[in-house]
């Protein structure tokens, strides 16, 4: 729960100010190799007057909407196993109540479409790829590459099983970060396996590539690296090319 709040209470904050908060996102992972764990979005934000998950994002809509992707993809990319309260995957503006349907009939446009085919590939890209579950509680899963870079509000972490490794870099704020350099662990060919931020999700589709060639240039502690223009609110997720 605590991680729940905490989270939830970053990505709430208008960008322009995640910048003084990012240790909301990484004082969690202080403890969590000690201890097999759920993180829940839970039933108890959504009712009695706290609002509904979209409804709590900043900004126009598009961003909020951006903003709950990306909440999301952190989510899962992230140790722990998850837990979803009903209808989160559907965007609603209204918080759940017992006495009206989640939507009304005449609600889904093509952002909450795009949400709604965002949140089943977001689901398959966990089912399919073992680092993102196999070691969630013994801390053998998780390194950061970078929890630092607190002035341009990004985030990026590797996700380990043995030789299969899951590359995951976090836009927090709606500045695109163009050239943006990650340090990573293998050189060659490194491809995206989701990007939050694509046109099929209601994404800007900023980004335009899905390879990327890691070069020799040490960067963040570690000998490869490779350049990424970062969409604005996105996740995106890479992984080497030859991994399962």
């Amino acid at each position: 729960m605590g991680w729940m709040h905490d989270t939830l209470q970053f990505f709430a904050r208008d960008p322009a100010w995640r910048r003084w908060h990012q240790d909301d996102l990484t004082f969690a992972m202080l403890y969590e190799g000690d201890e097999a764990f759920l993180m829940p979005l839970s039933h108890d934000e959504v009712v009695h007057g706290k609002g509904a998950l979209l409804a709590k994002m900043p900004g126009d809509v598009w961003q909020r909407f951006a903003n709950l992707r990306l909440l999301l993809a952190y989510q899962y990319t992230r140790p722990g196993k998850k837990l979803l309260f009903m209808g989160t995957e559907l965007a609603p503006w209204e918080e759940w109540s017992h006495d009206q349907a989640l939507l009304q009939p005449d609600d889904s446009g093509p952002l909450r479409q795009g949400f709604h085919g965002f949140v089943a590939a977001l689901g398959r890209l966990y089912r399919e790829r073992s680092p993102l579950w196999r070691h969630d509680h013994d801390g053998q899963g998780f390194e950061w590459i970078d929890h630092h870079d607190h002035e341009s509000s990004v985030l990026s972490y590797l996700r380990k099983d043995g030789p299969w490794l899951t590359a995951v870099v976090l836009n927090l704020t709606p500045v695109p970060r163009d050239g943006y350099r990650v340090g990573l662990p293998r050189g060659g060919t490194w491809r995206l396996v989701l990007d939050s931020d694509a046109e099929a999700w209601g994404g800007s589709g900023y980004l335009g590539h899905e390879r990327f060639v890691a070069d020799g240039v040490p960067w963040h502690g570690r000998p490869c690296s490779i350049q990424v223009d970062l969409p604005p609110l996105a996740a995106v997720v890479l992984e080497p090319v030859g991994d399962a």
